[in-house]
């Protein structure tokens, strides 16, 4: 009869040691490798295979490493934990290192029984990161089973990226090009919902009646929507967008209406300056959020536990004096861009580009006055075709021809109001439209399928006009990026259509110097294609510092895409109406992870083409005081942005290029109306800044945040332990590293000479040419890298690989080539007054996790310092603090071989006296292990009631160290030592 094991016991099959899992039941093993992930989990039937007790060996006295050995083997220990024993199940196992006010929402999140958060940080501070952490950490706990992302199409397959490879979801894609082959594989009366329990949805295609049913009847205990500004519409909203927003928020209140559903809402702009627009968000976090007095102290706080709003100034320097705290030993500096250096830039249209223009507005004029007098639908298809003709011809030659040559949108509409929904997308630049996908098509001007004699003539001499001897506006732009690349920047160069994307690129090729490389990125292009083109530009000239790139992009990239690894400068070659739409191309570089202190922006503007300069003016003048009053930005009001720009389209029309030059706006009505827009803005800014003060951060203080961080380091390790980690391990290993010193804590290596078990794993990790074309690999201080680099923090895959490899060497004395750790040690030193051991114990716990589906038994490892003085049967133990400086410790003097052996085996001998402790230790470090876990949940009895963790015995002694006091040096030293390098 086979024996019973229990959970968290060791157990020998296959060739290697286990822990057994609480899944298990007597016929059959659920076990994972000691030391292992869960993605190594096997099961195994002890009636058809041999399954032996196992017990950890104790370390050998003949492998005797150096003094770097016990440090070494800790931290390789540590960086391999998957399954740790704390509050936060899924730290361990994640491939990012999240910052410390990124768990800000996930501690708020667990103090709650179901999660309902609004996440509102600024841009570029990570709010995806901060839903992946929840979202891990829900399905780690077993809280949630199942997850849904509602976003944009445009944003789908980063979500995607971002879960995969930093979080360990592989979701599936959702949407209306997936959703044919996803229902295909379905069962009868499957919903695919049911089928993929992680999924990435596409806001428009969730739209569909038929979709939005499924969606909702299946929908998974867990959902996280992008952008959710864009999810709900103002009680007084009219228009495309709103009814867009209307069919979201109408999906989302059945969502929300489920008590029982984990919800994260995230959004920079939660406010968006309309008031009933943020009640109705704040009524999906929770109902009564929405009717909440929130200019008393009791409604802030009860918004406080669900609601997250910081700016990076908030967070820049985090966990200092400054935040309340003692000291500035935990403090965090995040690398965000200090500032953005902007400039308008202007230029004047040549003669020929000026007269081509004035006729274009002749045109206009005639065409808006001739459809005024045949009723309101025709006036309106009019007044959407001229805008996108003015647009177009002061974006560029080739937009400007196309449009005067294609079909106007809004000719097919067969209303007035359906004129405006056809032709308001695509001529406008919303702050509420999350739909960017085909906007950079350049639209239409004609009303009939043939464009009459006069358009096509226009055409005509568009064409003649490109190159920049007569496109004033393109020779300007090769000035700036020739300015731009000679400082060392990388610009992308953002436009409004195709057609001036695909121009500029035709046009700048070979005017900007041999080395710099140029790609055009538009909406032609699938989100892969995009993305796989920026990474071919990345790629060229990736090892010679001189080249620079250059892209060339629409808003296809102004959201969605995160550029700061490849570009540091924004030229906004088209003038977006609406200054939100600059934000979010600027917030592709200036965020989180650029390696330039200060982004450069230069705004492009016609000073003469009846347009530019008023938008300018009016629009981004505002836009600009008031963040800088408030130092975030207040997305413009579309009613506002739309507003300014009729107007000026308006005046533009009556006076001509150069009356509205000179008289803008001097006329009453048009004052009037600009007067009122000003008005709606300043009140939309005052709200934003009242919310931002009322509503700050306030329900985790930085004390809690400290006490998690300051555990979570103790038990998994910091930066500077996995960098000098690093730096040892790849130089024992034969690897060419070079350490510039230059402050920033960044290095290389080159993995050629290395163990071709390192390189194999370096492969997987980084990619195989990388490995097997021996280049340079860059170790970043940041978390924030490009494809190709490792971040010097323990979650990162090759930072795992080598911790791997140093563990398996270590454990294994039969094993070739380097071995930069081993199970013990004997160092002679000053660091010790009198023989002093120190020891690498793993311990592992039996945990018994409440949740809202029932109790779930997980098995977690955690490793410890002990340390003591003396003699195994007469310990006098050391505190922690004291076992861990013992790592520091260098050989002052060389060790006699033998001396050393001897030390050495009376310590191992003397193993069975320190049980009693190691036990007693066990005890403790459980009973503080469940204090933290209650203390993280601490807002929620029902989630704490039944926790409990227990120490799984016996303790495994990884490794043995043993510091000697120096002694006076005899009169004649032997010649049989061991250096203190090899101790």
């Amino acid at each position: 009869m086979s024996p019973t094991y229990t959970a968290g016991s060791l157990v020998a099959a296959r060739g290697r040691e286990w822990v057994v899992l609480p899944e298990s039941a007597p016929d059959m093993l659920v076990l994972r490798p000691l030391g292992g992930s869960e993605d190594d989990i096997a099961a195994v039937f002890p009636a058809f295979e041999e399954v032996r007790p196992a017990e950890f060996t104790a370390p050998s006295p003949d492998d005797l490493g150096d003094q770097r050995a016990a440090g070494l083997l800790r931290t390789a220990l540590r960086i391999g934990f998957r399954s740790g024993a704390g509050p936060f199940r899924s730290l361990a196992s994640i491939a990012v290192e999240p910052r410390a006010y990124q768990l800000v929402p996930l501690l708020m999140a667990l103090r709650q029984r179901t999660v309902r958060l609004l996440i509102s940080d600024d841009v570029g501070i990570g709010k995806t990161i901060e839903a992946g952490l929840i979202a891990k950490e829900l399905l780690a706990q077993g809280e949630a089973s199942r997850l849904a992302v509602l976003c944009s199409p445009a944003l789908a397959e980063q979500w995607q990226s971002e879960l995969r490879e930093k979080f360990g979801i592989d979701a599936e894609l959702v949407l209306a090009s997936t959703v044919p082959r996803l229902e295909r594989a379905l069962e009868l009366g499957q919903s695919l919902f049911d089928r993929h329990p992680f999924t990435i949805i596409s806001t428009d295609f969730i739209k569909s009646a038929r979709h939005r049913e499924d969606f909702v009847r299946h929908c998974p205990d867990l959902v996280i929507v992008d952008e959710a500004h864009t999810c709900v519409a103002a009680d007084d909203a009219q228009g495309s967008v709103s009814s867009s927003n209307q069919l979201r928020y109408e999906l989302l209140r059945k969502i929300s209406a489920d008590a029982d559903r984990h919800l994260l809402l995230l959004t920079a702009t939660p406010h968006s300056g309309k008031e009933s627009a943020f009640r109705n968000l704040l009524g999906l976090v929770r109902p009564e959020l929405a009717s909440l007095d929130l200019d008393t102290p009791a409604g802030r706080a009860r918004l406080a536990e669900h609601f997250v709003a910081r700016k990076r100034a908030d967070v820049r320097d985090y966990l200092t004096k400054e935040d309340g705290l003692a000291d500035d030993s935990l403090a965090e500096r995040t690398a965000f861009p200090s500032d953005r250096w902007t400039k308008d830039e202007p230029y004047r249209l040549t003669p020929a580009y000026r007269a081509l223009l004035d006729d274009a507005i002749a045109y206009a004029r005639d065409r808006v006055e001739a459809a005024g007098e045949q009723g309101m639908r025709e006036a309106r298809i009019a007044w959407w075709s001229v805008i996108a003709l003015l647009r177009s011809m002061v974006s560029s030659p080739a937009a400007a021809a196309q449009t005067l040559r294609t079909r106007s949108e809004s000719a097919a509409a067969r209303t007035a109001h359906e004129a405006d929904l056809l032709g308001a997308p695509v001529a406008a630049d919303s702050a509420d439209d999350d739909r960017l996908e085909g906007r950079d098509v350049a639209p239409g001007a004609a009303e009939a399928e043939n464009a009459g004699t006069r358009l096509h003539e226009l055409a005509e001499r568009a064409e003649q006009l490109a190159g920049p001897a007569e496109d004033a506006k393109l020779k300007t732009l090769i000035r700036h990026l020739k300015d731009l690349t000679a400082d060392g920047y990388h610009p992308i160069v953002f436009c409004r259509y195709i057609p001036t994307a695909e121009y500029l690129a035709e046009q700048l090729e070979g005017r900007l110097g041999k080395k710099t490389r140029i790609a055009a990125v538009t909406g032609t292009l699938s989100p892969q294609q995009r993305l796989e083109r920026i990474e071919q530009l990345a790629a060229e000239g990736a090892g010679d510092p001189t080249v620079r790139r250059v892209l060339v992009a629409t808003d296809c990239l102004s959201e969605g895409v995160n550029l700061q690894h490849h570009f540091d400068a924004v030229v906004h070659y088209d003038l977006a109406w609406n200054p939100t739409r600059h934000d979010q191309r600027e917030g592709r570089v200036d965020r989180y992870g650029q390696k330039r202190d200060r982004v450069r922006v230069i705004t492009m503007y016609g000073e003469d083409n009846g347009i530019d300069g008023k938008v300018l003016d009016v629009l981004f003048e505002k836009h600009r005081q008031i963040k800088k009053d408030l130092g975030i930005s207040v997305s413009v009001p579309d009613e506002t942005a739309s507003g300014v720009t009729d107007a000026i389209v308006e005046w533009l029309l009556l006076y001509g290029r150069q009356g509205s030059q000179e008289a803008l706006f001097d006329l009453g009505d048009h004052q009037e109306s600009l007067d009122r827009i000003e008005r709606e803005w300043s009140s939309a800014a005052e709200r934003e800044k009242t919310s931002r003060s009322k509503y700050a951060q306030r329900a985790i203080h930085p004390e809690e945040v400290a006490r998690e961080v300051a555990a979570v380091r103790a038990a998994l390790g910091g930066t500077d332990e996995v960098r000098d980690f690093a730096l040892e391990a790849l130089r024992d290993l034969d690897a060419l590293v070079r350490d510039p010193r230059d402050g920033t804590g960044d290095f290389t290596a080159q993995v050629g000479g290395a163990p071709a078990g390192l390189r194999d794993a370096l492969a997987e990790a980084l990619g195989g040419r990388i490995v097997e074309e021996d280049r340079e690999i860059p170790f970043r201080a940041t978390p924030a890298i490009a494809r190709g680099e490792a971040a010097l923090v323990r979650t990162d895959p090759v930072i795992g690989a080598i911790a791997s490899y140093v563990l398996d060497s270590a454990l294994d004395v039969n094993a070739l080539g380097p071995r930069p750790a081993r199970r013990c040690g004997v160092v002679t030193t000053d660091a010790v007054a009198t023989r002093t051991t120190l020891l690498l114990v793993r311990y592992r716990f039996h945990l018994t996790l409440p949740s809202r589906t029932g109790e779930r038994q997980l098995v977690a490892e955690d490793a410890r310092l002990l340390a003591f003085e003396g003699m195994p049967a007469r310990a006098r133990w050391l505190d922690d603090e004291a076992a861990t400086a013992l790592l520091t410790a260098r050989a002052t003097a060389n060790t006699h071989e033998q001396l050393a052996r001897n030390h050495i085996t009376r310590t191992l001998n003397g193993l069975p006296d320190l049980s009693a402790h190691l036990t007693e230790y066990g005890i403790r470090l459980a009973a503080e292990l469940d204090a933290s876990h209650r203390r993280v949940r601490k807002a929620n009895e029902e989630i704490v009631r039944g926790l409990k963790v227990v120490p799984q015995e016996p303790a495994d002694v990884l490794g043995v160290y043993v510091y000697l006091p120096r002694q006076p040096a005899s009169p004649a030293a032997s010649a049989s030592t061991v250096s203190g390098a090899e101790a």
